[in-house]
């Protein structure tokens, strides 16, 4: 009997499980929370040391839990792109900026002059969440730190460095992230060159190794800290929604990923190039040699509606719980009022960093259960939209299949599978990252002959779940009204944005 040992590094915490290689069943699986700090408008960060800790403690407890000493492979999936800037040992020389940091809006923008080929693979322009703007910001803002920096990464290559000792990347971040031609398989040091940030590549892990690719064996020091008796291979991962494509499945063309969390993150593959815009991509073998992965996605989603109910309402986990239930008993009770799910800025189809928050038709008539539905309805719209767009441009989608915390929060949950009008198949497994993971891991050490084989092997049985037809009717007459909102106020939401920013300066 052999296992494997997997890890997901969310937004709020780690998780780490602990899979049986013969049953492909997760026997044991233990977690560990790290802070964010908010230090301004539209920023996020956090303490790589926090991971390292998290790591540590999250992985010795699903081993002890699982009563297990040896591990044929660990592999992990992360938030992306969450950078961090380290000396060359690992040491970190400021707090890493968490993938929602939208503070490179500026820098992000300026990516859409670039008329370099590789851009065909990422829309035309790079979003404000990854490495390529933030490094962008680091440089303007942070000289005497950037500098002094000898490694610029993704949460990933730092957590793998510490697992190893070796700096990696993941293809799969470095073309989803960097601007990497995956197509070719190199750097475009032209394209850093052209935004002010030539001395990047020389920053950036050089070793770019597909998810599921053997890295090395792991340190001695972080076995003895994990309780392990053995080295145990460490397989490469890469983002932890795209990674749990392998946990679901979804690997050849058709299918889709949808995990709810903070945030939305919606995930599908191409047989061949095609024309996504408004979405990020299609990236070339990011996920499998010889498919496109296209990632849609929303901000802001569970973070808000976390956000409405205990820091507004000031509701514990009970008064939380009782509010989800009243509005998944009364779905419709928002149905006059419209909000906007931009509180940090649209992934797609707007690809806008400076939209925000916004809520229509309120009146004194109105409760918390009903604002907190519109957000609820919101969020949903929001998921609609980015289908109808990816319908729009003959990107065909089949079978859904959901999961993520989305599936604790029987309002969102039930609007989310209405406003798709669609069956929706929900997995057993709330954390398909952590089966994606060890999906790569069994690859890597030969326990299958691809990942695509390990997926089949390892896939989450589900549930389905089918639409209401009368809200379904709602979600349709309500999405262009989304929509026009949206066109309507870009420009006040564009100001108020560069306001926040000039604000907290």
């Amino acid at each position: 009997m052999g296992y494997i040992l997997s890890f997901d590094f969310g937004t709020g915490g780690v998780r780490a499980g602990v899979y049986d290689t013969n049953r492909r069943f997760m026997v044991a699986m233990a977690e560990a929370p790290y802070q964010t700090l908010y230090p301004r408008a539209g920023w996020a960060e956090q303490d790589p040391a926090d991971w390292s800790a998290a790591l540590r403690v999250a992985g010795r407890d699903a081993l002890d839990r699982a009563a297990v000493r040896s591990v044929e492979a660990v592999c992990c999936g992360t938030t992306a792109s969450t950078v961090a800037v380290c000396l060359r040992d690992g040491t970190p020389l400021r707090p890493a900026l968490l993938w929602m940091d939208c503070r490179a809006e500026a820098e992000a923008r300026e990516t859409a002059r670039l008329t370099h080929p590789v851009m065909q693979y990422c829309g035309g322009s790079d979003a404000v969440e990854w490495l390529v703007p933030k490094a962008m910001w680091l440089k303007r803002h942070q000289p005497d730190i950037w500098s002094r920096a000898e490694v610029i990464c993704e949460a990933l290559d730092y957590v793998n460095h510490d697992l190893t000792g070796k700096w990696v990347a993941s293809r799969m971040n470095a073309a989803c992230k960097w601007n990497y031609d995956s197509a070719k398989g190199q750097f475009c040091p032209e394209v850093y060159d052209a935004l002010g940030i030539a001395d990047l590549l020389n920053r950036l892990p050089q070793d770019v190794i597909p998810v599921g690719g053997r890295i090395a064996p792991m340190r001695a020091e972080m076995a003895a800290d994990l309780g392990l008796t053995n080295l145990p291979m460490v397989a490469q991962g890469g983002i932890d929604a795209h990674i749990g494509m392998l946990g679901a499945n979804i690997v050849a063309p058709g299918g889709m990923l949808f995990i709810g969390g903070t945030s939305v993150v919606q995930l599908t593959q191409l047989g061949g190039l095609a024309d996504v815009s408004g979405f990020w991509g299609p990236y070339p073998n990011a996920l499998t040699d010889g498919h496109w992965l296209v990632e849609c996605g929303q901000v802001s989603a569970g973070s808000v509606m976390q956000w409405l109910a205990g820091t507004i309402f000031g509701l514990d986990g009970t008064g939380q719980g009782a509010l989800i239930a009243e509005v998944a008993a009364t779905p419709a009770r928002a149905e006059g009022l419209l909000a906007l799910d931009y509180w940090m800025g649209n992934r797609t189809p707007y690809r806008d960093g400076a939209l925000r928050g916004a809520m229509l038709g309120l009146t004194l008539g109105h409760g918390r259960a009903d604002i907190y539905a519109s957000v609820v309805d919101a969020v949903a719209l929001g998921s609609a939209n980015v289908l109808a767009c990816l319908n729009e441009r003959k990107v065909p989608i089949g079978r859904v299949v959901l999961a993520g915390g989305i599936v604790k929060n029987a309002a969102w949950l039930q609007a989310t599978v209405d406003a798709l009008a669609r069956p929706v198949h929900v997995a057993r497994e709330d954390n398909l990252s952590l089966v994606g993971a060890a999906v790569a891991a069994a690859s890597a050490v030969g326990l299958y002959g691809s990942v695509a084989e390990a997926a089949r092997a390892f896939e989450s049985p589900s549930h389905e779940i089918l639409p209401d037809p009368a809200r379904s009717e709602y979600f349709a007459r309500t999405l262009p009204l989304y929509r026009q909102a949206t066109e309507a106020l870009m420009p006040v939401m564009h100001e108020l944005s560069s306001r926040q920013t000039e604000n907290k300066r």
